[in-house]
């Protein structure tokens, strides 16, 4: 990532557009002379990334995306590489009519792109087919290109966005390019940072292209990444009862490992007190497990008043199922109106039965349940992520964390920022329990519901990251225990044991 003044801001593409024009006013240059910026760009990342490599090949579509990579073959035949290049269409268009004139002035030969051809060997493959406008599906010729590039076995360096990739969704229509390394210019696009894109960007590097502050002065992201933070040390003068009491709610029969993980990472995030309320069965083993953790056995709300009255924060729907027993604690922990974090069966009662909260809440949702939260289908959730959040988050009156690859944490008034953070193997079962203890104990030690869920967004997927240094298939939820506390500590490193 750039350390550049914008290099947290996400741009939609009509943004972007806006920037582009911006820039070119403020710099009083021609189009053609900030292809060659990006081309001069994609070179030094590609000597960066790759140094020892000679032989290249550059797939050139017929707008922007293409002039930027006429221009880079320009520089790169110059710099002493052998280079090839392989043209999608017959002719350009706009200003990368002037960049492939440069590459053919030059001597360079024009590859016609056959559908069923093959591609010239390279150690490497560049990307310069479509650039941030594409929102459907590659046509046939370009998927087919696609589709050889990614089978060639060679690395890929895409410039400015995978071809394929939607630019502002981070979807893919159809096929998309699967780079190793995408080098991003002047702005990020959001949909690099959500969704598939996951799977196609690779190693993410921004080159603003030397923009002046004023090309991005008028232009609001509508998006932010979030930045690493730690909570600030305790004073030393400090007891349990500073740092809050949460209540975990759930465990039916056959689910108490929800709740334990729930309880667990919010004790590691720094809860002073963290009571359970669960089924009777559990708490023998809740208890035996994990002493630290206040585990009561609650047949129905009467039961559970008095342990509502006590705490400060609600972590509610981590196993709490959908019987009559989690339907009747759900509704008596609702009307309590204590801050509240809904996870899980939680959120899966709100869909069937919605409710307004009258405290701090964050929900929680995966794509499905974000789905049922919204009445549309999760593959239309995927579609634009973006959107489901803020939806989400207007709706309820309350913030939201939408999960999965680049998680986004919305708030009812369109704030929205996203989490670089993560990996595959969190892809298991138990880590949303995490997630929701992690941000309820924030809640208690005195975070606003927006802070809770940044910082706790932050943390689970920082500490998911440094548990999976050892490998993330396999991957178990409280092995992100130990890197959570050190995290939270501002430590370096996360320690044996949990």
């Amino acid at each position: 990532m750039s350390g550049h003044q914008h290099s947290r801001d996400l741009y939609t593409v009509e943004r972007m557009r806006e920037i582009d024009r911006a820039a070119l006013a403020a710099l009083d240059i021609s189009g053609v002379e900030l292809m060659r910026r990006a081309a001069r760009a994609a070179l030094d990342s590609l000597r960066r990334h790759w140094p020892q490599l000679r032989r290249i090949c550059i797939h050139c579509g017929p707008g922007n995306n293409g002039g930027d990579g006429f221009l880079l073959g320009v520089l790169a035949r110059e710099a002493g590489f052998h280079v090839e290049l392989v043209a999608l269409t017959p002719v350009s268009r706009g200003d990368a009519v002037a960049a492939r004139a440069a590459w053919e002035e030059g001597g360079g030969q024009v590859l016609p792109w056959a559908a069923h051809g093959s591609l010239p060997e390279a150690e490497l493959h560049v990307d310069a087919l479509y650039g941030i406008g594409l929102d459907r599906e590659p046509e046939p010729a370009a998927a087919s290109l696609i589709e050889r590039i990614n089978a060639s076995g060679a690395p890929v360096l895409a410039l400015d966005v995978p071809s394929g990739l939607n630019a502002d969704s981070g979807q893919c229509p159809g096929v998309a390019v699967r780079a190793e390394v995408t080098v991003s210019f002047i702005a990020h696009k959001r949909g690099l940072h959500t969704g598939r894109a996951a799977d196609h960007v690779g190693a993410l590097e921004l080159a603003t292209l030397g923009m002046p502050a004023t090309a991005y002065a008028h232009v609001l992201p509508d998006a932010r990444l979030l930045s690493a933070e730690n909570l600030p040390p305790r004073a030393r003068y400090a007891n349990k009862g500073n740092h809050g009491h949460v209540l975990v709610i759930g465990g039916d029969h056959g689910m108490a490992g929800a709740v334990q993980l729930a309880g667990m990472a919010a004790l590691r995030a720094g809860a002073g007190l963290v009571s359970v309320a669960t089924r009777a069965a559990h708490v023998f083993a809740l208890n035996a497990a994990r002493p630290e953790l206040m585990a009561h056995g609650v047949d129905g709300p009467q039961a559970l008043q008095p342990m509502l009255e006590r705490a400060d924060v609600l972590a509610l729907g981590p196993g709490l199922g959908r019987s009559a027993w989690g339907h009747a604690l759900w509704l008596t922990a609702l009307d309590s109106g204590r801050p509240l974090v809904l996870d899980a069966d939680g959120l899966n009662l709100l869909a069937s039965e919605p409710r307004p909260f009258s405290g701090p809440t964050v929900l929680t949702p995966h794509p499905g349940e974000a789905g049922r939260l919204l009445g549309v289908s999760t593959a239309e959730v995927e579609r634009d992520r973006f959107a489901a959040a803020r939806e989400l988050a207007r709706r309820h009156a309350a913030v939201v964390v939408l999960k999965g690859a680049g998680s986004l944490i919305a708030d009812p008034d369109g704030r929205l920022d996203v989490c670089s953070w993560g990996n595959p193997g969190m892809a298991s079962g138990g880590m949303g329990d995490l997630l929701t203890g992690i941000i309820a104990a924030l809640l208690a030690q005195g975070c606003d519901a927006w802070q809770a869920a940044c910082i706790g967004a932050g943390l689970h997927a920082r500490a998911g990251d440094r548990a999976a240094q050892a490998g993330e298939r396999g991957l178990l939820a409280s092995d992100l225990l130990a890197p959570l506390r050190a995290l939270g500590n501002g430590l370096s490193s996360g320690g044996p044991g949990a």
